[in-house]
């Protein structure tokens, strides 16, 4: 019983990822966008049930935080799950120049120790490339967040398609197969 659990699982997960991989690859910025939607629903969710449980715990006496630190932290919750549900782009863009400022400031970071080198070592050109790649890699995020963060998308669908198909093909190839059972045959007499 244990192995047909396991096996529908590991299909169940062959098929999520497989699906989750194509709609990444066809539709990226759709789906960056519906991950923040996803997020800010999963957030609204979060605040509620926060009130619900308080409330229920609250009618039997159990010792809780107190009601502003709960009701702070479940209308914060809300009202963050409602914002990224209403402007998911905003929060897109956000996490673009973010992420783009963080690799500027690596690659910057990394010229700065190769310059100091220097005073102890020649270094040879092609040390220079990665650098100035992590500073165009986050200027370019910075101009353009959305379009680079949907091409991270596709690449992550691509791993989930790989990953599901990989794990399709493991579930049918690995699968218990049922073993034939022949009927005895009368043994003959001699």
């Amino acid at each position: 019983m244990f192995t047909i659990i396991t096996l529908h699982h590991s299909l169940l997960r062959s098929i999520l990822g497989i699906i989750l991989g194509l709609l990444f690859i066809m539709w990226p910025q759709e789906s960056v966008t519906y991950l923040i939607i996803t997020t800010g629903i999963f957030f609204v969710l979060s605040g509620v049930c926060s009130f619900f449980l308080w409330n229920l715990r609250r009618d039997k006496n159990v010792n809780t935080f107190s009601p502003p630190l709960i009701w702070g932290v479940a209308s914060g919750s809300v009202l963050l799950g409602v914002w990224l549900i209403v402007s998911p782009d905003f929060f897109i863009t956000i996490f673009g120049r973010v992420w783009g400022v963080v690799l500027i400031i690596a690659g910057v970071q990394q010229f700065v120790s190769l310059f100091k080198a220097r005073t102890w070592h020649a270094i040879p050109f092609g040390f220079y490339v990665l650098p100035a790649l992590i500073l165009l890699a986050g200027a370019t995020i910075l101009i353009y967040p959305f379009e680079a963060i949907a091409n991270t998308f596709v690449l992550m669908g691509a791993v989930s398609l790989f990953y599901g198909l990989n794990e399709l093909i493991s579930w049918y190839k690995f699968r218990p197969r049922k073993v034939e059972v022949l009927p005895d045959e009368p043994a003959s007499e001699v």
